[in-house]
């Protein structure tokens, strides 16, 4: 009974994190095109972002594994609170700026990464193996229906009563989220003797020994770097210039996405991923279809219904990858595998927004998104032929 308890407050704070945040990341891009309606700019502060996330990440997952990983979320919850909040404070006073809206965002993305690699390993600490999918689409389930009406409800806050009150709704889900997570009981941190370049030595060879892992890792350098750029940046440029599409039409193409994620996270409740690695990059690769719709023909309708088989695609992808992670890597390195892992994947995706917003001014935005659209479906599926990754299959223990 008691992982059951601590399962659901951990569920609960997840929740209210995930439903707050995809509400402010629709704010804050159309926060920043209403001060400089130029695509660089919007690129400035998501590089920002990712920039300071990636600086600190390698850190945050030695610090993770070695510190009560609770504590180190709510910590940085704290610090966005504040963050989040002066954001909000410059929007309503008129007084904001990109360089001063790049400096928050940094921390903003410096503050997540030490979230995110003790939020990765804290979940197969809570369930069993045998319910671990389950467990995992259950969050994911939390994640997709928290994105279909957080765009949308964000698109009209922000065409209504502008981007900054998102961004108190979620300062506000962070301040209720903190007290949730300490309901949470977990089994204290490994002590570690070691000093913190052997730990992040440690944790880079049980990387680099899995195949699987660094290839996958790699590829998605590329495509995220693709995606944030082609996505993120085009995707909001295109809704505010081109009418066909329109901000509210935006909202409701990424609610469509955030629909098949939720449709998939049922699916998954019941149907085991057998081979989760396979199956996974095939529904990656469904994400070439809108992206090259976006370019070509961005009208709501058509571009909503293939944002949504992408979204069930990129879920068949997210509980495979963390169903790989969870039964193939030592828990006591989760935290500094799953730091890897996002250092590099998230390594190229300042590159590609700052790539993009360049692109958007001097070349076709159809001829840029139609050729992003080709070379991700490429990528993608090349890692297919590796095969560690076509032929993995579930862990024993895993009562598949």
């Amino acid at each position: 009974m008691g992982r059951v308890t601590d399962f659901r407050w951990f569920f609960l704070a997840r929740a209210l994190t995930m439903i707050t945040a995809s509400m402010s990341s629709v704010a804050i891009a159309f926060a920043v095109l209403g001060i400089s309606n130029d695509p660089r700019a919007l690129s400035a502060v998501l590089a920002a972002v990712m920039i300071g996330n990636i600086t600190f990440l390698l850190i945050g997952g030695v610090v993770a594994d070695r510190l009560p990983r609770a504590l180190v979320i709510q910590t940085c919850w704290a610090v966005n609170i504040l963050t989040t909040g002066a954001m909000a404070t410059l929007i309503f006073t008129g007084v904001a700026t990109i360089p001063l809206l790049v400096a928050l965002g940094a921390l903003m993305g410096a503050s997540s990464a030490f979230v995110m690699p003790a939020m990765q390993a804290i979940l197969p600490q809570l369930v069993t193996p045998e319910v671990l999918q389950r467990a995992t689409a259950s969050i994911s389930f939390v994640r997709a229906a928290s994105t279909i009406g957080g765009p949308v409800i964000a698109g009209i806050l922000v065409a209504t009563a502008g981007p900054a009150w998102a961004l108190v709704v979620e300062a506000a889900g962070l301040a209720c989220a903190i007290p949730m997570l300490a309901m949470v009981r977990l089994p204290p941190p490994a002590r570690s003797g070691s000093s913190l370049f052997r730990d992040l030595r440690d944790g880079w060879n049980a990387f680099r020994s899995r195949t699987w892992l660094w290839v996958i890792v790699v590829v998605f350098g590329l495509l995220n770097a693709i995606h944030i750029g082609a996505w993120g940046i085009a995707g909001p440029y295109i809704a505010k210039n081109d009418p066909a599409l329109g901000v509210t039409g935006w909202g409701w193409v990424l609610g469509a996405e955030a629909a098949g994620t939720l449709v998939m996270t049922l699916v998954l409740m019941r149907v085991p991923l057998r081979r989760p690695l396979r199956y996974g990059m095939l529904g990656v690769a469904a994400f070439a279809l809108p992206l090259g719709l976006l370019g070509w023909h961005p009208a709501v309708v058509p571009l909503a219904l293939l944002a949504f088989i992408a979204g069930a695609g990129n879920d068949v992808f997210s509980t495979g990858w963390q169903l790989a992670l969870f039964e193939h890597v030592p828990r006591d390195m989760l935290s500094r595998v799953s730091s890897y892992d996002m250092l590099g994947s998230f390594l190229a995706m300042p590159l590609g927004t700052l790539i993009f917003g360049w692109l958007l001014t001097v070349a076709d935005a159809r001829v840029v998104l139609m050729t992003a659209s080709i070379l991700f479906a490429v990528i993608a599926l090349g890692t297919l032929l590796v095969p560690s990754v076509f032929g993995m299959r579930r862990a024993p223990d895993a009562g598949v």
